[in-house]
């Protein structure tokens, strides 16, 4: 398990900070390899029970903001970590729109648009690639120009949303966000390294 203590001497202090990544436990979709962008379906048990594993991480954690997707997944595993009490709702947060691919495999997007990659190309009725940086973008200048007390802030957002916001932290390409995998209820850390954005942890798993 990841832990979140204060950065190191290394690492940017004061009015840089860190920014903590988790993704939603795990859903009937997670297991069938559906694209689940808008549809709002809950936790399995088993995404119930890594979520709360979250609660003793948050716990020792210090966090100046905790901002959440609208949608059920986030929130539910944001409350079974203890946070969603000082939560804000941030519909910038949510999955990047399938559009016409929504619940839909990736074999089944290929068969009809071979060579399709999400972070390139987007989705017909959905959102472009550029759309899903828009809004990542707002959330970055949001967290940087937060003047709230001290701690770091927590997301609590979904797959690909957050490999795109790891892209765009980085002053990279959305199209980077195809390097950066990420699986169900993991924790990741975004810092800054002598003032720069940088990537601390990625795709910490929980121990459950």
């Amino acid at each position: 398990m990841t832990d979140l203590a204060p950065p190191n001497s290394e690492e940017t202090r004061g009015s840089q900070r860190r920014t903590i990544l988790i993704r939603h436990g795990e859903t009937a979709w997670t297991l069938s390899h559906q694209h689940t962008g808008r549809t709002d379906i809950p936790l399995t048990e088993n995404g119930r029970a890594a979520a709360r594993c979250l609660a003793p991480l948050a716990a020792r954690a210090r966090f100046s903001l905790v901002l959440t997707s609208p949608l059920s997944r986030a929130r539910e595993t944001c409350a079974l970590a203890g946070l969603m009490g000082e939560a804000q709702v941030d519909a910038d947060l949510l999955e990047w729109d399938y559009g016409q691919y929504e619940g839909l495999t990736p074999e089944e997007i290929h068969a009809r648009q071979p060579g399709w990659m999400l972070f390139t190309h987007g989705c017909p009725g959905g959102e472009s690639p550029a759309q899903v940086a828009e809004r990542v973008d707002r959330v970055i200048a949001r967290i940087r120009g937060w003047k709230g007390a001290e701690g770091d802030v927590v997301l609590f957002t979904h797959g690909h949303l957050s490999r795109a916001f790891a892209a765009r932290w980085l002053g990279l390409p959305l199209a980077a966000g195809s390097f950066f995998l990420l699986d169900p209820t993991t924790v990741s850390v975004l810092s800054h390294y002598h003032g720069s954005p940088a990537l601390k942890c990625w795709n910490a798993p929980l121990e459950f």
